[in-house]
């Protein structure tokens, strides 16, 4: 299944020490630092749909 979401504004911040992380609407959806892996597309596009 592929989903469909339109993105109104996306910002990158730039850090140091290897984090990445993922949020929208204030909330976390994704730390690299937390799990220790990259999110795989589907799952934050997923986590996003899920806030709406």
């Amino acid at each position: 299944m592929k989903l469909k979401l339109r993105i109104g504004a996306l910002k990158l911040v730039p850090s140091i020490g290897g984090v990445f992380e993922v949020s929208a609407d204030g909330k976390t959806i994704h730390s690299k630092r937390a799990t220790g892996n990259f999110p795989e597309p589907e799952a934050v596009l997923r986590a996003v749909q899920a806030l709406r």
